[in-house]
This record gives structure tokens, C-alpha cells and sequence, in this order.
């Protein structure tokens, strides 16, 4: 299997590298973190001038005709960063939800905006009672002529509050967690019926609870097939949990990088900690917890660029090792730094709280464990 990477791919790490030294510090990012909105739309637009936003994106669409490997070196940068604007929510969640689904007319409707950085969008999947089962959902969809009428809650809706398109799976047909039935809606926010209750999650990021009490839409809201949406979300959030992967990969490099330089300046009985054999070994171990989840990393990126029918399994090996050897190295990482690991001031506290929010989201160790023995199977 090659690893290489083309001259364009290692172009587009390097100019997110380069603005995250340049651009991006801790204390800008702590300001755009604090502020009522959460992230910056000056910084968002460059992002879409840069040509970010149309990465994933195929070129009939206005995109760069990017994919997984292009994915996997832009958040392992805004992992090292950590970045709060809207890159997952908006282009990996909702937009991965357009470009697999949406019609030529509804593609120019939305992607544009999306793409050029002037339309924030949300794709609302999970609820109060699915915890990680995708296909639980409870919301419904009901035909009322040449119309339906949506009814249901949405929890932790990630950009939920700044959205200005929602995308909702509902139930247009079957059980609660049936996996045929579930119909995509593509909706704009200011929608009557639509009420939203945003606010910060403990990482930094912004979320929003979501309530549709008799909500009304016509028919072109539907997006793809009524009644065959699962698999598309499926899809999605597979893809959204290798981007989460590559993302907590530059924090795991990051938290090691930064407790390896700070072992050597902190002083303790006249020598540097970084002297200490006991210290030392920890580090190996969390040196070591990186090479093999990089090498995990660059595995299901591979399988899921291949098309490979194996990618949905090396996803969750993948997102199991994030669970496990992520925190490990998140752990050693504040403990090395003593007290002030936990501050607010320093860095390192907030890249734990990024890493611990990323072994919950799309499943957590122990569900991403079960799904990889059921798809051996």
C-alpha cells in the first residue's frame, strides 16, 4: 500500500500548517473560542479563499475534487490548532450530506454558498434516545398533500445555533430504529416551527438543541431517495469519524511534542523531570501511542480512498484507538505537566477537553469495539 502523498496533497497540508503558525495561535483561538458566535467569519472567509471549503467537494460542483487523504491532512492541522471554526459540522456533516444526495437544482441552491464560506449548515442526526445508534430516530415526517410535516427533538446539533440550513434525518416510515424509512430533509433554519437552543460544549466548540414542532415542507426539501436515507448518514458519519481521527492524531502529536519539550525546562531537585527514568518511559509510551495510531490513521484513510468494503471496520479500530491510546496520551500529558496542566491558561488543558469530547463523538471506545467484532462477522 503507498503512502505517498502528491505535490498537491502536501501543498494543501502545508499552507494549513502555515496558517495555523501563523494565523491561528492559542490566544487567538482562545478569543474566537469565547466570543457569542464561536469562531471567526473573518477567518471563516479566508478559509473558503483559500480554497478549503472546496476540497471535499467534486469539481462539477464548484469543488477541488479532494477525498479522504486530503480530509485526513487538513484536520490533522486543525487538530495541532485546535480550530473551532465550522469545518466539520459544515463541509464533512451537512455537506458530505449534499454532495452525496442533493439534485442539480438543490446542489446550486446550497453548495455554492457552502463552498464560497456565506452559508452555514448543520446536519442534525442525533437524538435524546439514539446515543450512538444512528438509526434510532424518532422524528417524524408525515405526507400532508404535496407537503410533510416534521415533528421531533435533535440533541448536540454541531453548529446547530449558527446554521442557517438544517439538515434533518426523519422518519417517514417504520419502527424507531428500523434502518429502512428514514427520509434526509434539507430545510432553512428560520423555518417556522423550528426552535434552537444554542450554546458552548465543553471543548470549545458550539451546539445546539433542536426542537420541530409541526414543521412544513414541500417535497424539493427531500433529499435523494424518501425512505433510503440511513445508508447516506451512515456514510457520512463514517467519514466524519475519520476526519475526528486525523484531528485527535494532531492533538496526540501535539500534547507529546509539548510534555517531551516541557520535561526538559522543568526543574525539580536541581535537574530537568525530563531526567527521571520513570518520566522517560511514560513518554516512550506516548511516543509510541502516536506512531501506531498514525499507522492506524493512514490505514483506514487508505481503505476508505479505495472504496475498500473493509474501511467501515479500519474506522472503528481506528476510532477505538483514539478512545484508548488518545487518552492515554492526553492523560500523561496533564499529569507531566503537574497542577498547571489543568489550567485554564495553558494549552494542554484544552487540548484534553478537545481530545476527551472526540473519544464520545460518533461512538465511543467501547461502541466503536462491538461495531468492529459485528463487521467481522
Amino acid at each position: 500500500m503507498d503512502f505517498s502523498i502528491s505535490e498537491e496533497q502536501s501543498m494543501l497540508a502545508d499552507s494549513v500548517a502555515r496558517f495555523i503558525d501563523n494565523d491561528y495561535d492559542f490566544e487567538t483561538r482562545q478569543k474566537i473560542a469565547a466570543s457569542e458566535l464561536g469562531y471567526s467569519k473573518e477567518l471563516w472567509q479566508t478559509c473558503a479563499e483559500l480554497g478549503w471549503s472546496a476540497v471535499l467537494f467534486d469539481e462539477e460542483d464548484g469543488g477541488l475534487g479532494g477525498g479522504p487523504i486530503e480530509l485526513m491532512l487538513m484536520m490533522e492541522q486543525f487538530g495541532r490548532g485546535l480550530v473551532v471554526e465550522p469545518f466539520l459540522a459544515n463541509l464533512v456533516l451537512a455537506g458530505g450530506v449534499l454532495r452525496r444526495t442533493a439534485s442539480g437544482g438543490q446542489k446550486e441552491q446550497w453548495l455554492t454558498g457552502l463552498i464560497e464560506g456565506n452559508l452555514q449548515a448543520a446536519l442534525a442526526f442525533a437524538e435524546p434516545q439514539s446515543r450512538f445508534n444512528v438509526a434510532d430516530i424518532a422524528t417524524t415526517a408525515v405526507p400532508d398533500g404535496d407537503e410533510f410535516v416534521l415533528n421531533g427533538e435533535k440533541t448536540f446539533v454541531l453548529n446547530g445555533g449558527s446554521a442557517d440550513l438544517l439538515i434533518i434525518p426523519a422518519r417517514t416510515a417504520g419502527d424507531q430504529s428500523d434502518h429502512d424509512g428514514i427520509t434526509l430533509f434539507a430545510l432553512p433554519a428560520a423555518s417556522d416551527g423550528v426552535s434552537r437552543r444554542g450554546y458552548k460544549s465543553v471543548d470549545g466548540l458550539q451546539a445546539a438543541e433542536i426542537t420541530l414542532k409541526e414543521v412544513r415542507v414541500n417535497a424539493d426539501s427531500v433529499l435523494g431517495d424518501a425512505g433510503q436515507g440511513l445508508p447516506v448518514l451512515q456514510s457520512v458519519i463514517d467519514e466524519a469519524t475519520l476526519a475526528v481521527c486525523a484531528e485527535a492524531v494532531g492533538i496526540m502529536r501535539t500534547m507529546h511534542e509539548k510534555t517531551v519539550e516541557y520535561s526538559k525546562i522543568r526543574m525539580q531537585f536541581g535537574v530537568p523531570i525530563g531526567s527521571f527514568q520513570a518520566l522517560q518511559h511514560r513518554m516512550v509510551d506516548t511516543l509510541i501511542a502516536c506512531e501506531q495510531t498514525q499507522s492506524l490513521l493512514l490505514w483506514a484513510t487508505m481503505l476508505t480512498a479505495a472504496d475498500d468494503k473493509g474501511a467501515a471496520q479500519a474506522i472503528s479500530a481506528l476510532k477505538y484507538q483514539i478512545g484508548t491510546a488518545g487518552l492515554l496520551v492526553a492523560r500523561e500529558a496533564v499529569q507531566i505537566h503537574g497542577g498547571m496542566g489543568m489550567t485554564w491558561e495553558l494549552d494542554i488543558a484544552h487540548y484534553f477537553k478537545r481530545m476527551t469530547a472526540i473519544e464520545l463523538l460518533f461512538g465511543n471506545a467501547d461502541h466503536h469495539l462491538d461495531r468492529y467484532v459485528a463487521l467481522s462477522n
